[in-house]
């Protein structure tokens, strides 16, 4: 048998030419990366007991970290489970498929779901533009009971996630730490929450007793979304529909600023072409976030571009706060929270970046 008559997402053993055994993955000869290891061993079953053993390792990690059951319970090449995520929402399950070979064995996936969780729904979210590059189709499913719109609880915030035709998942548990970090600084301060989306950062600000919050972004239903979430919690926020690099504009050129400035784009640099365009996006943001942030303020600038490296990141933002004229110091720099594991020899998979600065 040849690579060319392999099945697309076929189970293989892949061994050097020495003859070392490299381990069980799975093949797709369609992808730039043609295979994907999910055991070092040879002749693995991937069957519903491999799938479970796998979830109750990540699911025993995510108990140690979180009292509630809202976050990420499988964070792909971190958990040893290349090609898949699972966010957790209570007893709803939001699975994600991006590699041929896990959506071959969706079945025993699903069935050891069920075995570790027992959830009450299940909806795969099989829309992800990586789908594409593996030579497979887009469609959003329930593949158990039914979730559109639901509660996410986080550090005492009820927030709201569209499940079903929300980005990525619907909700983003990377920035649970970071948000954390920027409500320990909002009381009494105002704060801006540039793409917003359904109100992370601004609503965790509000809740901290920040005196004024406001959010930008571009989606009306996003939008819609936080401000229920603000009204279901009691908290005051003003959210504006805008695109936010003219809003951050008019504001600069209105003279308002706030104490707290934080801005959470959605990658700019998508592949590695874009990563001219893309940094020089990530310096003018910095410059018009720094440009709106109240002196003696903080700056919190966040990429989830893994394409762009730490370095250039930190350069690019670095060069758009000069350019505002603002003298800074970088006074924490963080990653993904602890649901989001890293695979020490993927650095890659380190892609969300953070940075916060205090400026003079």
């Amino acid at each position: 048998m040849t690579a060319k008559t392999l099945a697309q997402g076929a189970v293989v053993n892949v061994l050097g030419d020495d003859g070392r055994v490299f381990g069980t993955g799975t093949f797709n000869a369609k992808s730039l990366i043609a295979v994907r290891l999910l055991d070092p061993a040879a002749d693995v079953a991937l069957d519903t007991a491999f799938f479970a053993k796998k979830l109750q390792r990540a699911l025993s990690l995510r108990e140690t970290l979180y009292d509630a059951p809202y976050y990420r319970l499988a964070n792909a090449e971190g958990d040893g489970l290349p090609g898949l995520t699972i966010d957790r929402f209570g007893d709803t399950c939001v699975v994600q498929v991006t590699t041929a070979g896990m959506e071959s064995l969706l079945d025993p996936l699903l069935a050891a779901l069920d075995e570790a969780l027992g959830p009450v729904n299940v909806i795969l979210r099989a829309d992800a533009p990586a789908r594409t590059l593996e030579g497979l189709e887009l469609y959003v499913r329930a593949a158990k009971g039914d979730a559109g719109r639901i509660a996410v609880e986080e550090s005492g915030v009820r927030y709201f996630a569209d499940l079903e035709g929300g980005q990525k998942t619907g909700w983003y548990y990377d920035q649970r730490d970071n948000r954390a970090f920027v409500s320990s600084l909002s009381r009494g301060r105002s704060v801006l929450d540039a793409y917003c989306y359904t109100g992370g950062f601004a609503l965790a600000a509000a809740r901290a007793g920040a005196k004024d919050v406001a959010g930008l972004d571009s989606s009306a239903p996003a939008l819609a979304l936080a401000q229920d979430a603000a009204a279901a919690n009691g908290l005051r926020c003003k959210f504006v529909k805008a695109d936010v690099f003219e809003e951050l504009e008019r504001l600069w050129a209105a003279r308002e600023n706030f104490d707290v400035v934080v801005a959470d784009p959605p990658p700019f640099v998508k592949s590695k072409k874009d990563l001219e365009p893309g940094a020089k996006a990530y310096r003018k943001l910095a410059r018009l976030a720094a440009s709106v942030t109240a002196p003696c303020g903080f700056l919190l600038l966040a990429s989830c571009s893994h394409n762009i490296p730490l370095e250039r990141f930190l350069s690019e933002c670095a060069a758009g706060i000069s350019r505002a004229g603002r003298p800074a110091r970088l006074i924490r720099q963080s990653g993904a929270s602890g649901d989001h594991p890293v695979h020490p020899m993927l650095p890659e998979s380190a892609y969300l970046k953070a940075l916060a600065y205090m400026l003079d």
